[in-house]
């Protein structure tokens, strides 16, 4: 997927996240179960930052925080985000197979939130991505992953789906569409289409979305391009009918 890809989605991206996540706060509380015994002041990346809220809410909670998005328009909105609450929060537009290449130094816990690894293009680029955040990682640090249950989505067949209430962000409704094209093999690029109509206050509608380039793997996959990268899998909450699944890896000591 061009890294740009979600630089016009990123106008709308509120209205497709659940509310208890647009704020750093509630972003980041969903996430601390799984950071249990991590020291505050522990380096942490979030490598798929989108529009910052959990990156800024680390910050908040006094990790030492550092945000990368393939996006420069999340970037941006990570920026500003950061900017509202007062955070010193670095921000960068990096690919995660880019990762090793930017002098970080080697970071506690790594976030690759939000169902982003999908947008690797096939196997081999997925395995990259995943081998460019064990190499930011120290020797024991964690990885932290969500994926959607793409064996759900394929058995399924997802097709059209809008939304069946209105979303208000900021006071302003408006209705999220998504439309899923799947391809016949699971390696085959897969296709997702998100959209929202913005209702204005005379009734007139306006529409923003993008087409978005996926490629869905099985959980057992996702165990095993893990390994190949370097990673050790940890644990998973993966279950058949469960909509999206995290799994945390470790780089060996």
């Amino acid at each position: 997927m061009p890294a740009d890809d979600y630089n016009t989605l990123a106008s709308v991206y509120d209205w497709i996240v659940p509310e208890a996540w647009l704020t750093p706060e509630g972003n980041s509380a969903t996430f601390m179960p799984y950071i249990e015994g991590v020291p505050a002041g522990a380096r942490v990346l979030d490598c798929a930052a989108g529009t910052g809220p959990l990156a800024v809410g680390l910050a908040q909670r006094g990790f030492d925080v550092t945000a990368t998005d393939g996006s420069a328009g999340m970037v941006e909105r990570t920026r500003a985000l950061a900017a509202r609450e007062g955070v010193d929060l670095p921000a960068r537009e990096c690919l995660w197979q880019d990762l090793g290449a930017q002098g970080f130094e080697p970071f506690d816990v790594v976030f690759c939130v939000g169902n982003s690894l999908a947008h690797a293009p096939g196997r081999e680029a997925r395995q990259a991505s995943l081998a460019g955040m064990a190499a930011v990682m120290r020797p024991g640090g964690l990885l932290v992953l969500t994926s959607r249950n793409f064996e759900r989505i394929r058995a399924e067949r997802w097709g059209l789906n809008v939304f069946d209430h209105v979303v208000v962000r900021e006071g302003r409704p408006g209705v999220p569409i998504y439309s899923w094209f799947l391809a016949e093999d699971w390696d085959d690029m897969h296709e997702f289409d998100v959209a929202v109509a913005l209702i204005g206050d005379d009734g007139a509608v306006t529409t923003a979305g993008e087409r978005l380039q996926f490629w869905p793997f099985r959980h057992e996959t996702l165990d095993e391009d893990l390994r190949a990268a370097g990673l050790e899998p940890e644990s998973t909450t993966y279950e058949p009918d469960v909509p999206s699944y995290l799994v945390t890896a470790r780089r060996p000591l």
